[in-house]
């Protein structure tokens, strides 16, 4: 399939959503994707917006990766060829939306789950918290259906329900004031434990039973929810067609051979599937590496860092020495590595939690501690500025960021930044983009759907980096004995090669 070649598929897609946050979507995305799975259905699930966190638990859930979905990091096309690409294989597509249905971005509201759900013509079921309402829970239903009556809203799923006679009350008054069928009706549920902290839930990495929560989901989704019926709606929206993703250029000789480590554990777990993904289909293999556990790095043409939990690993990341010392060697001796958000942290002097200091990596100047609100909360732009291993000045890259960890100090006299912020925090409101010889890190998500640059400046890098070593290597061996007098032909023959964005 060559990038003008259009593909189509039946898809059948349903998406979940709420009055706001906090009603039980994500309660409901999993029960449903688990009891789907149990019956042989299989369930390509998506989360609406740039949330790790959720994503993870979908992906737990069931047998398929969580996929995300944003229109202000992804283009409407690209979202189509996500959901039409990754949805084609499987029975049925569940999108859980995120926010309250219509909340978006400005006062316009953009990027919102009804936004996405008109942009992939997918039936809404709308999950409505019923804690002490009865009536008025039909007057919010009705008025989801006025604010926009192109939006297909297909259903109702009623939860935190605390009697029979208050979910008859309520079941009547939705089913004859606003037409639509109520699909289910989850009581208040005692035993079901998502522990939040500062940036949501808990990941599944880290909850000491991961299994249980979803098995009360997926019980609660069996015994009260209208399974068939949800399903039904699926296969009512109408084929999907999309457009194949057109290849990116690449230096000759990069695509195969190329090792890009991936540091995953349970302090790094922000990673997009579809990030590592574009970087295999450009010839990348993944090398995993465990920055609590593995006492060095293996062979690797570049490191890719993540965000995730730094801050309540930080003391176990600091007592592994060995780690965070061959790290520091290998960035000294140019290996390229691109850091987000929790990357950056671990990449800096230290991080401080509860009034005790962790050394990090000291790639950076800066001190970090815990805060008890966010710091940077919500989209990005940022504009290329500066020099950097990855990206041409003049680029725009659109992203994210979520953190609670602010600078507590910083020798900015020494630090070098190439972004400029257009919206967003950043690194000091003004800038991001933290740089050291091959390494850039920012406080910036980035999606690889939505920023196409980004695995193809990583792949470029690494290749540069793997022939520099092979170049240094091959001089060393011809030039055994020799001396000092070829060390100018030898930094020449390695500038030559370049690397540059």
């Amino acid at each position: 399939m060559d990038h003008l070649e259009r593909g189509a598929a039946a898809c059948p897609r349903v998406m979940i959503c709420g009055l706001r946050g906090s009603t039980g979507k994500t309660l409901v995305a999993l029960g449903l994707i688990s009891a789907w799975q149990a019956r042989g259905v299989s369930v390509a699930p998506f989360k609406k917006g740039p949330d790790y966190i959720d994503a993870a638990w979908h992906t737990r859930a069931g047998t398929r990766p969580c996929r995300n979905l944003d229109t202000f990091l992804m283009s409407e096309e690209q979202i189509r060829r996500s959901v039409g690409e990754h949805g084609c294989t499987a029975d049925l597509t569940l999108i859980e939306g995120n926010h309250g249905l219509f909340d978006g971005v400005g006062a316009d509201a953009k990027a919102s789950s009804a936004e996405l759900a008109k942009l992939l013509q997918a039936p809404v079921v709308l999950v409505v918290d019923c804690t002490k309402a009865t009536r008025t829970v039909a007057a919010m239903v009705l008025g989801c259906q006025h604010m926009d009556p192109e939006l297909r809203l297909a259903g109702v799923l009623l939860n935190r329900v605390a009697t029979p006679r208050q979910e008859r009350a309520v079941r009547t008054a939705v089913e004859e004031i606003c037409g639509l069928p109520v699909l289910g009706s989850i009581p208040r549920l005692s035993g079901l434990e998502f522990p939040e902290r500062h940036l949501g839930l808990v990941t599944p990495a880290e909850h000491p039973a991961v299994v249980e929560p979803i098995r009360i989901a997926r019980q609660a989704v069996e015994s009260h929810v209208d399974l068939d019926a949800i399903r039904r709606l699926a296969v009512s929206a109408p084929p999907l067609t999309w457009t194949a993703e057109p290849v990116l250029e690449v230096p000759p000789g990069a695509r195969g051979g190329i090792r890009i480590g991936v540091v995953r554990d349970s302090a790094f777990t922000f990673y997009y599937p579809e990030n590592l993904e574009a970087l295999q289909r450009q010839g990348a293999e993944i090398v995993e590496v465990n920055a609590l556990k593995d006492p060095g790095l293996p062979p690797l043409d570049a490191l890719y860092i993540g965000g995730g939990y730094p801050e309540t690993h930080a003391a176990a990341l600091a007592a592994n020495a060995g780690f965070r010392s061959a790290l520091r060697r290998e960035i000294e001796a140019g290996l390229p590595v691109i850091a987000e958000c929790g990357g950056l942290i671990y990449l800096s002097e230290g991080m401080v939690m509860d009034g005790v200091a962790h050394p990090m990596v000291g790639v950076f100047p800066v001190t970090f501690e815990l805060g008890k609100r966010p710091w940077g909360h919500g989209y990005a732009v940022v504009e290329v500025d500066g020099p950097n291993p990855f990206f041409a000045p003049g680029t725009v890259l659109r992203g994210h960021e979520f953190r609670y960890s602010y600078v507590r100090s910083a020798r900015t006299e020494d630090l070098r930044m190439a972004f400029r912020m257009q919206r967003g925090t950043g690194f000091d409101t003004k800038r991001d983009g933290l740089t050291c010889k091959n390494v850039l890190a920012s406080f910036c998500h980035f999606h690889a759907a939505g920023t196409r640059e980004w695995a193809a400046a990583i792949i470029r890098q690494a290749w540069f980096h793997a022939e520099r070593r092979r170049v240094m290597t091959g001089w060393a061996e011809a030039h055994s004995g020799r001396g000092a007098e070829t060390a100018a032909e030898l930094a020449a023959s390695v500038a030559a090669l370049g690397g540059g964005p």
